[in-house]
């Protein structure tokens, strides 16, 4: 791979308060690596060697729960930090990385953690506030597991999806990686029969288009109102 220049990184979060000089060091130490769709870039439970930012793709955060089931915690995209044990004061992932689409990322042997968040002031400042979000994100998660009906939980994940990584097409905004009922299932808690039952429903009422590893969201406000985001 061609070296990386630094105006290509200076507006991603970890590198936005970096000089130029900054945003060069921490690159040459970097190592990139392309990934296909579907493989595991580190494991739930491994000892944390290194750490990443992805470049192109979407990362599918996958973690275990007490009763051996996997579940679909969070999306990560282009331009976001992961595996990022060191930041949770850990020294093995605490989730599986499985890539959602084939994807591109840099990675560095986790011993450069404490250097980079120490010498770099603006790295670790935004850092921190991707940790703050992502936690924030999951507490939301375990919360409409708790409390929402099926068909709400199925509505937002949906919406955050097509909010975080969708690309407008002609008949809506498309979610911008590969995305199957099961794993819808696998992030809202539910059954497949059932995501089925939802997205067919939604597709007779003109508020999703779904083919094969792809949905269109054709009606967004319908599906906040599904959601109970408004009201």
């Amino acid at each position: 791979m061609n070296k990386l220049d630094e105006s290509l990184l200076s507006a991603l979060p970890p590198f936005s308060r970096l000089d130029r000089a900054q945003i060069r060091a921490i690159l040459d130490l970097a190592t990139p690596r392309r990934y296909d769709e579907g493989v595991a870039v580190f494991g739930e439970g491994l000892a944390a060697e290194r750490f990443f930012l992805l470049l192109d793709g979407t990362i599918r955060v996958i973690r275990t729960t007490p009763g051996g089931e996997q579940i679909i915690a969070l999306h990560i995209g282009p331009g976001q930090l992961f595996g990022i044990a060191p930041a949770l004061g850990r020294d093995t992932y605490p989730a599986t990385a499985m890539t959602a689409a084939e994807s591109l990322a840099l990675s560095w042997p986790v011993r450069h953690w404490a250097e980079f968040t120490q010498r770099y002031d603006g790295f670790a400042t935004e850092t921190y506030r991707t940790v703050g979000a992502r936690l924030g994100e999951m507490q939301a998660r375990i919360t409409e597991l708790a409390t929402q009906q099926v068909e709400q939980r199925v509505a937002a994940a949906l919406l955050r999806m097509a909010t975080q990584s969708g690309r407008k097409v002609a008949t809506g905004i498309e979610i911008g990686f590969p995305i199957t009922r099961q794993n819808i299932s696998d992030m809202t808690g539910t059954t497949l029969h059932t995501v089925s039952r939802l997205l067919s429903a939604w597709e007779k009422q003109g508020i999703v288009e779904s083919a094969r590893r792809r949905i269109v969201v054709t009606a967004p406000h319908q599906l906040v109102m599904l959601s109970g985001a408004e009201g």
